[in-house]
């Protein structure tokens, strides 16, 4: 912050009574008491009084199984992957525990920070008391699968720290990023009566604000502080009466400025006895001692409680004493000294030579009186020529004759060590001297401690030359050290240069402004006493009392503070030169305190210190830390836990000038401040005012969704695992802003008549006294004193009176503040027009409210009643209740020699204003006109009434949800939560379609899904200036078209009936009763409670797996419904419309392109099985049985009425997930005797659906699995029906032509050919520009590894079933050798097991090639798996790509693979190929690979023409989950330590945790580009990118169930 207000206390405590120059301070003090403090007696709170902390009292409140208790508050803090917050949640500010509540902290299962997890914190999580140092643990539940939640018992305020502590990826022990949460104190002060009638209007003075018997608890948002300057209150016997008109204006605590013994200079923030009261607090012929003094402060503050509901808020003041502090004779080492601090030493002297200078200049002829800037520029240049005289060079620089001795001798007598630096041989004296400084060998630079303090070891320096110069003799070298200490001294001379000028420069300034500007505090003359400008140091006297410290420790660096400096750097310390330059605006008059880095540094002062907070903590209520930003954070947090002992309780306000926010929160963060001073002064226009009011005083917009949408009702177990459980809410949380305390204007700064206008404190007083936070201000504010008073040297009384001021509608607006505070008026409205500023203050539940209406006077002189639109209130009435206007009769000030009296002013009360009924579209409005005289200055207050809403609105809009979607099957759901518009105009034949919001743009789905993509954000934030809330306040179509799309379809799914009615019941209200500005926040209410609802059903659905799983399981287990879903141009069965498996989103919706039999299998196990859908997996799996040709199953299915048969492995992946079907689905095996009807004659003749001939036979599944492989066995050769462009207009003829053989000396399947692209890599090239029509981009022809390793699959689990009688066959009829017959399933697995390593490893040591079949010359990489193994002629180098197949093999057939060469080729792959949300498609070293896909790109280059890049490096989704599963496997399987294993396999699923989360289609992608990065012509959401995740968690899962 540049400006001067916002350094106000420091520029008024600085120039106000800074100017007090005592050079001697000490030598003047008078005699102060001295008396032991009083150690009992003070403190009032519970913790003293109770033998139980109140964290044990929590404890026990959770564990006790007694009465029926309100619901439990769970306020959860989500954690971060690395177990910390994230940035937004790195503070948390948490409500007062005036009931017991709990903090949960929730981390995902599988996190890196849930290996070995253990928090801590030093919150006194198993009762007890708080210690800052004192670390409690508990360790994180183990357990891979369930969310992680560690639950915090809150019934004690306070600030803690905690981190999560877990084992990192070389098993060393990883901190994590630190959180903190700041507990609200609880405040309790005596009830208050309403200050309105029941009927809403004024009560009269002495009903209304009325102090009862009855003791409340304020929240921080209900106070209303008023600042008093104690010794403008006379002695405490004249206190009451200014108690009396505290209360009776409204305000609940009292800040007092520092009642210590003041200083000499009289400022109440210079303090002298820190232990002792004011003298002046006390009649004059008191004589009581420290401890009775004490007792009669402690007296007057019960009574202000106890009589006026005031509680008390008192400065400490920690960074400095009173230059004069009779102490400090005793302990000079607690301020910073040459002594202590010897790089003050010239800093010292030139403030001697600077009191020197200010007493000559009489004799020097000098002007003593500054009366033009001339006379500063002489003086200035004067004593510039006397700094010069003291040589202050020489503490910077080198003598250099001294060193040369130095090394003479060295050279002539002393040893010399060998050199062991760099090589210096010829190097030149400029070369050496840089070398000197790069190697820090120059001692005590910037150390200052004394003239020629910098020096070089001679021994050092001699062995340096000697290696430079080797010829040379002594003589020389030392002439040639000459040189190089000059050339080392040219920079410190300049150094010393630039001090000086700076130093020069701000005393110029200083002088300047003290002395000649008009706002200074223009000075008198100048003298020894009264010097140039203030002294930087304090001088203790020299006495026989102070004679046992070494003079040096007599003279103390002054307190003061600087520009824009950093707050966490103490300027007294070494490297700062802040002192010497003359940069500190400096109080003379106070000593900056010394603590070192801890109590042991300087035990004295540390434990004075102690004693004078836990004093005031006893004491008062709260703490305002003065100079917070300056004083040392580990000082302020051990004082501050120690007064927190004494009163657990206690409230703390700071005002930082730190510039930064981050840097407030570290502030805040660690010292536990409740709130942070803001000021509405601060403001250069209306608009900034409104800005500031916003900001900090309204808590939540009107019509928030937050509460409402985000809480959760959740059975709550204990959080100590002891008692029972009880019902409860679970409010997440979104971190938190420090707290405003928002002052009008604070007690240092300039008066509204200086700043503004006179008759602005009415304006901005009522603003902020309005305003959703604690409040302030100054009694000079409300009494409107014409200009700020200076703390020292005015000594007049305030006046009490009833006349003039603002005083009266301060009396209704701090009561009023303090109410809506405790009656929950949480939300506001901020409206600014022109110089009118407006704030709607708002209980939700109720609607009730309040309304200020504020006309600015921002400037002096102006009477205009000027312009704001009328302020038009939807369904509300509006009642009058008061309205005023500040006249001032005059601006002079009122000369009176007692009394300190505001300006000659009045407050004319307004006639009632009665809002003005109409109607609109809307419904009708009331309006407030502004009257016709309604000058600057001005106010008016109404209460408002929303109409017509029922205050139960919020439970009426969730009732019944469960019942409504409790009959619902997954298709069902998949309508209700999904549906993209392709979907659904498939569904509706065109009806309906995805809803598009203006200026936001299409819905991905036309289900709740596409609604909570942006509520989400809404609500989470508030963000009612979102597109989608506009338009909701626009109209009520949105809700329309969600139940109207459900009731459009009943008839094919009749269970839509209920979710439909609930809907259109929950709405009906919503548009018919709530006015068009809260309909966002009842809309949010009504769709997410019905998400909520439906994801349950959905999980109820769901296996154990997915119920008990994290949320990451549960979001990918969602995308099962996602895909499987009712369209009309798809199906599984040709004559009807039944559900049936999307690819992915939005690009496979609906027709030939919806179900895909390769993608059907690869996420079957996934999106079915570990889900529980089993029906629908074997829907899926009897429907592609059906349609077996060829000895084939379509990767095409197009509702099997056109199946197009050129894959060649997707039978494999179906017969897999038989497999998969029968070890998982209840009675699974009974699937293979289930007969299917046979799509196609047994001839394979080509015949539609509705032939006679088609489905006139029967096969069982397991018939059907042994013909698919006796027609592999026998080979396959066959051209595709329908060949030609009218099948596939991209394909070359030759393309057509499939056929498949094995190779029986192998037991391997190869097939394909240079024309066709049969595994799910099948690009075809379609460009003519670039050549590449018909030119596959990945043909892999050959025998493909994830083929081999499915076939092996098979053929291991049919011989398990035939060998113990599950299955009706034993093998295949092959012809050998000429010679037809059996081969067993076992001896088919045998062949390829014996053969598969040699034929598909790559060796990682080239001396291993002969014993494998490889071809040296055309390898790329090492200790991989061939991707293929008999790629086609003059394509053998594609056997060698590193792609991401082979994990699949692994995972299908792990006995394939010997143990060290998998794990060595996973490493491989880890490294070379995996990516944020998949795996590269191609290794990245290959001169094929093309890592960005572009489906549009229309150039003539043939490796991304059309994106036949497709599957040449792009990151695809699904390959990822293999890759994981197969390291699992192997790293079990070579004995690894498991948990190591899947933490690190987890952590590779953080990015697609948090786009699963983030994405609005709610998936995870087919693929992405280069790194992650997003790919347009991918589909959003793709079912194998979600399932074989889901496969890889079922996997852990699994492990980690079986393992417990």
């Amino acid at each position: 912050m540049a400006s001067k207000h916002h350094h106000g206390h420091h520029t008024a405590h600085g120039d106000h009574h800074g100017h007090t120059h005592h050079v001697n301070g000490v030598a003047n003090k008078k005699a102060t008491m001295t008396v032991d403090i009083p150690k009992a007696g003070i403190s009032e709170t519970d913790a003293i009084r109770t033998p139980k902390t109140p964290q044990d009292e929590g404890i026990s409140w959770f564990e006790s199984s007694s009465a029926r208790r309100e619901p439990v508050q769970v306020y959860e803090l989500v954690l971060e992957a690395d177990g910390g917050p994230n940035k937004n949640r790195a503070y948390t500010r948490l409500p007062p525990p005036s009931s017991p509540y709990i903090l949960r902290l929730t981390l995902e299962a599988g996190t890196p920070a849930s290996k070995s997890g253990v928090l801590k914190t030093n919150f006194p999580l198993y009762g007890g008391s708080f210690e800052r140092t004192k670390f409690v643990e508990k360790t994180l539940p183990h357990d891979f699968s369930k969310p992680i939640q560690i639950d915090l018992p809150i019934s004690s305020a306070g600030v803690f720290v905690y981190w999560i502590e877990y084992d990192g990826k070389n098993g060393e022990r990883v901190k994590g990023r630190e959180g903190y949460f700041n507990i609200d104190p609880v405040l309790r002060a005596p009830k208050r009566t309403p200050i309105l009638t029941a009927d809403g209007c004024l009560e009269r003075p002495g009903s209304g604000g009325a102090t009862t018997k009855e003791t409340t608890h304020i929240p921080l948002d209900g106070l209303s502080i008023l600042t008093l300057v104690s010794k403008w209150m006379g002695t405490l016997e004249d206190w009451s009466s200014f108690y009396k008109e505290a209360a009776h204006r409204g305000y609940n605590m009292i800040h007092y400025t520092p009642l210590q013994q003041r200083g000499q200079s009289m400022s109440p923030y210079s303090i002298a006895d820190q232990m002792a009261y004011d003298r002046s607090l006390f009649p004059p012929s008191y004589e009581g001692n420290k401890e009775q003094g004490t007792l009669e402060v402690l007296k007057t503050l019960k009574k202000a409680r106890e009589e006026y509901g005031l509680m008390s808020l008192t400065d400490v003041v920690l960074n400095h004493t009173a230059d004069n502090s009779d102490w400090l004779q005793d302990h000079p080492e607690a301020g910073y000294s040459p002594m202590n601090t010897p790089h003050l030493t010239p800093a010292l002297e030139i403030d001697d030579a600077m009191i020197e200078f200010s007493g000559s200049l009489e004799a020097n002829d000098l002007p003593t009186v500054i009366k033009s800037q001339g006379d500063v520029d002489m003086l200035v240049d004067a004593f510039a020529d006397v700094l010069n005289s003291r040589n202050l060079w020489q503490y910077y620089v080198i003598d250099v004759t001294k060193e040369k001795k130095a090394v003479r001798h060295v050279l002539t007598t002393g040893t010399i060590p060998p050199w062991d630096g760099p090589d210096v041989n010829g190097k030149s004296a400029v070369e050496l001297a840089k070398l000197l400084r790069s190697l820090e060998k120059i001692e005590n630079l910037g150390a200052f401690s004394s003239r020629f303090c910098v020096t070089v070891q001679p021994e050092y320096a001699a062995s340096m030359l000697k290696a430079a110069y080797p010829e040379c003799d002594t003589a020389m070298w030392v002439e040639t050290w000459g040189k190089v200490l000059d050339v080392v001294n040219v920079p410190l001379y300049e150094e010393w240069k630039e001090d000086t000028r700076v130093a020069l420069d701000n005393i110029k300034n200083r002088v300047k402004y003290t002395r000649l500007d008009p706002n200074g505090p223009t000075l008198g003359p100048i003298s020894a006493t009264l010097p140039l400008v203030e002294t930087y140091f304090t001088r203790i006297p020299h006495n026989p009392r102070t004679a046992k410290h070494d003079p040096r420790a007599l003279s103390v660096a002054n307190n003061g503070w600087i520009w824009d400096a950093n707050p966490l750097q103490n300027f007294a310390l070494r490297p700062s030169k802040a002192y010497l330059r003359r940069e500190v605006i400096v109080w003379g008059d106070c000593v900056k305190l010394n603590y070192g880095n801890g109590p042991e540094d300087n035990p004295w002062l540390w434990k004075h210190m102690t004693e004078y907070v836990t004093l005031l903590a006893g004491m008062f209520d709260g703490f305002r830390m003065d100079n917070c930003h300056s004083t040392p954070l580990h000082v302020g947090v051990t004082l501050l836990d120690a007064a927190r002992v004494v009163n657990p309780d206690l409230y703390v306000c700071a005002e930082l000038f730190t510039g930064s926010e981050e840097m407030d929160i570290t502030f805040v963060s660690r010292l536990g401040i409740s709130s942070l001073i803001r000021e509405g002064y601060n403001a250069w226009d209306p608009k900034e005012l409104s800005r500031l009011l916003y900001r900090h005083g309204v808590r939540k917009p009107i019509g928030s969704m937050d509460g409402a949408c985000m809480t959760s009702p959740a059975e709550i177990p204990p959080p100590t695992g002891k008692g029972p459980s009880h019902p409860g809410f679970v409010t997440p949380l979104q971190g938190s802003a420090p707290h405003a305390l928002f002052y009008d204007l604070t007690h240092d700064n300039e008066s509204p008549l200086h700043k503004r206008s006179a008759e602005d404190a009415l304006s901005t007083g009522a603003l902020v006294a309005f305003s959703h936070c604690a409040t302030g201000s100054v009694k000079g504010f409300d009494d409107i004193h014409p200009k700020l008073l200076n703390l020292v040297n005015e000594n007049r009384i305030y006046e009490i009176t009833n006349k003039g001021g603002i005083g009266e509608v301060k009396r209704v607006l701090n009561n009023l503040h303090t109410e809506m505070a405790l009656q929950g008026f949480d939300e506001a409205h901020v409206h600014q027009e022109n110089d009118y500023i407006v704030i709607h203050r708002v209980e939700p539940k109720t609607q009730r409210g309040y309304l200020i209406v504020v006309h600015t006077a921002f400037h002096k002189g102006n009477k205009d009643t000027g312009y704001i639109t009328p302020i038009r209130l939807k369904r509300t009435k509006v009642k009058y209740i008061m309205g005023a206007t500040l006249n001032v009769h005059s601006y002079d000030d009122v000369k009176d020699d007692k009394l300190i009296k505001g300006l000659d002013s009045t407050l004319e009360l307004l006639s009632p204003v009665e809002g003005r009924d109409g109607s609109d579209g809307d419904g009708p409005y009331q309006e407030i006109f502004i009257p016709e005289k309604f000058p600057p200055g001005s106010v008016m207050l109404f209460s408002t009434q929303l109409e017509g809403l029922d205050p139960h609105m919020d439970m009426l809009c969730k009732e019944g949800v469960d019942g409504a979607f409790s009959n619902l099957t997954l298709t069902d759901l998949n309508v209700i939560l999904y549906r993209c518009d392709g979907e659904e105009r498939d569904a509706t034949d065109g009806q309906i379609g995805a809803y598009e919001v203006p200026d936001h743009g299409k819905l991905v789905y036309c289900g709740l899904q596409g609604w909570m993509a942006p509520l989400k954000h809404i609500m989470q934030f508030n963000d009612l200036g979102h597109p989608l809330c506009g338009h909701l306040r626009n109209g009520t179509w949105a809700m329309d078209y969600i139940h109207e799309r459900l009731e459009k379809q009943v008839q094919a799914l009749p269970n839509l009936a209920a979710p439909a009615k609930w809907l259109k019941d929950k709405f009906e209200p919503v548009k018919s009763r709530v006015p068009a500005f809260l309909r966002p926040k009842y809309f949010a209410i009504v769709v997410s409670e019905a998400y909520k609802a439906a994801r349950r059903a959905v999980i109820e659905q769901s296996s154990d797996f997915v119920a008990s799983g994290h949320s990451f399981t549960q979001d990918l287990a969602l995308s099962s419904v996602q895909m499987y879903g009712l369209v009309k141009s798809a199906s599984l069965d040709p004559g009807k419309v039944v559900p049936c498996l999307a690819a992915g989103l939005p690009h496979f919706t609906n027709g030939w392109a919806r179900t895909w039999g390769r993608d059907v299998f690869i996420s079957l196990r996934g999106l079915f099985l570990t889900t529980g859908n089993y029906a629908a997996a074997k829907e899926h799996i009897l429907a592609f049985c059906s349609t077996l040709k060829h000895g084939l199953v379509p990767n095409l299915l197009d509702s099997v009425r056109n199946p197009r048969y050129n894959s060649r492995d997707s039978p494999w992946w179906m017969v897999q997930n038989i497999q998969d079907y029968t070890l998982m689905a209840p009675d699974g095996l009974s699937i293979l005797s289930e007969p299917v009807k046979r799509r196609f004659p047994q001839d394979d003749t080509w015949v539609p659906w509705d032939d006679p001939v088609a489905y006139s036979y029967s096969n069982t599944v397991a018939e059907i699995i042994q013909e698919l492989l006796q027609r592999h066995a026998s080979g396959i050769s066959f051209r595709e029906h329908n060949a030609g462009p009218n099948l596939d207009m991209q394909m070359k003829d030759e393309g057509f032509q499939i056929d498949i053989q094995v190779d029986w000396k192998t037991g391997l399947i190869h097939g394909g050919s240079a024309h066709n692209c049969g595994t799910w890599m099948d690009k075809m090239g379609e460009s003519t520009k670039a050549g590449t029509k018909g030119v596959p981009g990945t043909p892999r022809d050959g025998a493909p590894v994830e083929i081999t390793g499915l076939l092996k699959s098979t053929l291991r689990w049919l011989s398990e079933l035939s060998n113990s009688g599950k299955f009706p066959f034993k093998g295949v009829e092959a012809t050998i050798d000429g010679t037809c017959r059996l081969v067993t399933y076992q001896e088919w697995s045998d062949l390829i097991q014996a053969s598969f390593e040699q034929n598909y490893y790559v060796p990682l040591d080239p001396s291993e090639d002969a014993a494998y079949n490889v071809n040296p010359a055309i390898i790329n990489r090492r200790g991989i798996y061939k991707d293929v193994y008999g790629s086609g002629v003059g394509r053998e180098w594609s056997d060698y790509q590193l792609r991401c197949n082979f994990p699949i093999a692994m995972v299908v057939a792990p006995e394939l693979f010997d143990v060290k060469h998998a794990l060595e080729a996973l490493h491989v792959a880890d490294l070379a190929l995996r990516a944020p949300l998949g795996m590269k498609t191609l290794d990245p070293a290959d001169l094929q690979y093309r890592g960005n896909y572009d489906n549009s790109n229309d150039s003539d280059d043939p490796h991304i023409a059309k994106g036949l890049n497709y599957h040449q490096g792009p990151e695809w989704g699904w390959p990822l989950g293999y890759f994981l599963r197969a390291y699992l496997f192997f790293e079990k399987a070579s004995g690894a330590h498991l948990d190591d294993t899947i933490h690190r396999l987890l952590s590779a699923l953080l990015p697609s945790r948090r786009h699963i989360q983030e994405d609005p289609w709610a998936g995870l992608p087919e693929l992405t580009n280069e790194n992650g990065a997003y790919c347009h012509d991918s589909c959003r959401t793709q079912a194998w990118s979600n399932s074989t995740l889901l496969d890889f968690l079922h996997d852990v899962h699994h492990l980690s169930t079986k393992t417990q």
